[in-house]
């Protein structure tokens, strides 16, 4: 095993055989999740089956089989990650760390507690797990990993590694081939030069994206990336996508963001659109011509969008739209809007919902919504402030009979649905993004500051934290982007994609409370940049499906 061209630390920093013990301990994880899968079903299930009502009765139970799930699929994308690297020759003495304290941790984890949220422990008992699974556990790699993995030394030296790299791009290896790395060069110098410098005054003026940004964004082929060729886009694969998402949302998450808007409305086009849909939209979505925004939130509904009550009736070839929204990011200055809302009224769920291109016109700071029929107004917020976020009011707002989406209704749920994957690959990027800002900033400062006449870096609580922020960083990013190869290899990526944004999201917010924590009381004065960071950071864990939506999701696939 290489350590950047050095042999094996004589101070048992990096614990001998690693590769070997990492491989070792996946069987063990494996055979905790079906054990805890087992137990859970077992609980829950009513005549050999698990209901919907069930998983909710014991959500506990069944949300942390999710989060079980999603360590072992983190550790198995790590080790991935680290087998990549070492057939390369490019397993350097820091990713070989990264490794180590990652499963140090996550395995001690899953014996003793994983962490939902901050006040919410899930351990092995809750989910009726006893003695006899988890002394099967306890195998002697993951007792060696578990007792040896994550220790001060290793994080000190990592960290001392980190320093010693300045200005590297990422911390450690990605992993992945060079033509994404290329990109993520791209767009990482894009985002130190027109973004970085300016995010934190756009944050706390509260002002929009200038759109010359956007233009700029447009010819970088960012509204278009994966699009297909043949109707106006760069045909690059999702992997791709995250790359950029990631970059663009390290610089500022509502530059990274703005993609997302183009990113689903494209994917619903090209799932569910007409051929002449796809002809008159996609080729103007690619070049930033229009605008889309995603309109299906509601007032009173949050997750449940089976519950949506916003009607549209037919007038002749076309349909008349009443109904609120709230929570639209980005309304007021977009051109097209995915709107969803009920057509058949007799229904109540998710059946009886269509989907709809709803053109409108771009709105100014003097009347943001000119459009007859629709009324808007903003939603000030913490964080994510970029696009801005606003409630929508519908009354007698026309679209056109050839703007329903698979000119069928009816079909906007199934639609919807089609769009998930990808949609949950890009936030979990974002999270990526804003997790390794978060480092950045907390890294300098700990640097630049002096207290008791030392660099903060230098005091082990604040090394540890940078430390544990750069492995968990990687972790999330590993588990993005094999999704993204996931759905780029054409394989049913929902799992997978809803764990690394469930995981993601929790590691931005760590990351970020962490690099505030680094700050100290500068860190809650809004001039310095963290205190952004942390605004925005929070975000993550609620839109594209809060986490204890996600972790519901999750678990209803996992007990089939």
């Amino acid at each position: 095993m290489a350590h950047d061209g050095q042999g094996p630390r004589m101070d048992s920093v990096i614990l001998p055989d690693l590769l070997r013990l990492t491989e070792a301990a996946l069987p063990a994880a494996e055979a905790l999740l079906r054990a805890a899968t087992d137990a859970v079903r077992a609980r829950l299930a009513e005549e050999g089956k698990v209901s919907g009502a069930a998983i909710e009765a014991e959500q506990t139970a069944a949300h942390g089989l999710s989060w079980i799930a999603t360590y072992v699929e983190a550790l198995r994308q790590m080790h991935a990650w680290a087998m990549r690297l070492d057939s390369e020759g490019k397993l350097g003495e820091t990713e070989t760390l990264i490794l180590q304290i990652a499963f140090g941790e996550y395995l001690l984890q899953l014996q003793g507690g994983i962490p939902m949220s901050q006040g919410e422990i899930v351990r092995p008992q809750d989910l009726g797990l006893g003695p006899d699974a988890l002394a099967a556990f306890a195998t002697q790699p993951v007792t060696t990993l578990a007792r040896g993995g994550n220790n001060q030394a290793a994080r000190s030296r990592l960290v001392q590694l980190m320093r010693d790299g300045a200005g590297a791009v990422t911390v450690g290896a990605t992993g992945l081939d060079d033509e994404f790395e290329m990109i993520r060069d791209q767009f990482r110098r894009f985002a130190q030069e027109k973004v970085e410098p300016f995010a934190h005054e756009w944050h706390l003026k509260d002002e929009l994206i200038p759109l010359e940004l956007i233009a700029e964004l447009a010819e970088l082929g960012v509204f278009g990336l994966t699009i297909p060729e043949e109707y106006g886009g760069l045909g690059l694969p999702k992997t791709s996508m995250a790359v950029v998402s990631e970059e663009l949302s390290r610089g500022y998450i509502g530059v990274g963001s703005l993609g997302t808007r183009s990113e689903i409305a494209a994917e619903l086009i090209l799932c569910g659109g007409t051929e002449d849909q796809k002809r008159h939209w996609l080729p103007r979505i690619a070049s930033g011509e229009i605008l889309p925004t995603a309109v299906f939130t509601e007032p009173n509904t949050g997750s449940d969008l089976g519950s949506l009550r916003t009607r549209a009736v037919k007038d002749g070839d076309d349909w008349v739209v009443t109904g609120n929204k709230t929570w639209i990011t980005h309304a007021a200055r977009t051109h097209v809007m995915t709107l969803l809302a009920r057509t058949e009224p007799d229904t109540t769920d998710y059946r009886g919902l269509s989907m709809f291109l709803a053109e409108k016109t771009p709105g100014t700071d003097e009347n943001p919504f000119p459009t007859p029929g629709m009324t808007g107004g903003e939603i000030e917020v913490l964080g994510y402030r970029g696009m801005k976020e606003y409630e929508l009011a519908f009354d007698g707002f026309k679209v056109k009979g050839e703007n329903l989406l698979g000119g069928t209704p009816g079909q906007g749920f199934k639609q919807l649905m089609q769009t998930f994957e990808s949609a949950r690959i890009q936030t979990a990027a974002r999270a990526v993004g804003v997790a390794q800002a978060a480092l950045d900033i907390a890294t300098r400062y700990a640097e630049e500051r002096k207290q008791f006449g030392r660099a903060l870096i230098e005091f082990p609580r604040v090394s540890g934290k940078l430390a544990m922020m750069a492995v968990e960083v990687m972790i999330a990013r590993q588990l993005t982007y094999f999704a993204a190869w996931e759905k780029d290899h054409g394989k049913r990526c929902d799992l997978e994609a809803g764990m690394a944004k469930l995981l993601g999201a929790r590691i931005a917010w760590a990351a970020a409370d962490n690099g505030l924590q680094i700050h100290g009381g500068n860190g809650f004065a809004q001039e310095y940049p963290i205190s952004r960071v942390l605004c925005d950071a929070r975000i993550l864990n609620i839109f594209e499906g809060a986490a204890e939506i996600q972790a519901q999701v999750i678990a209803r696939r996992l007990l089939g």
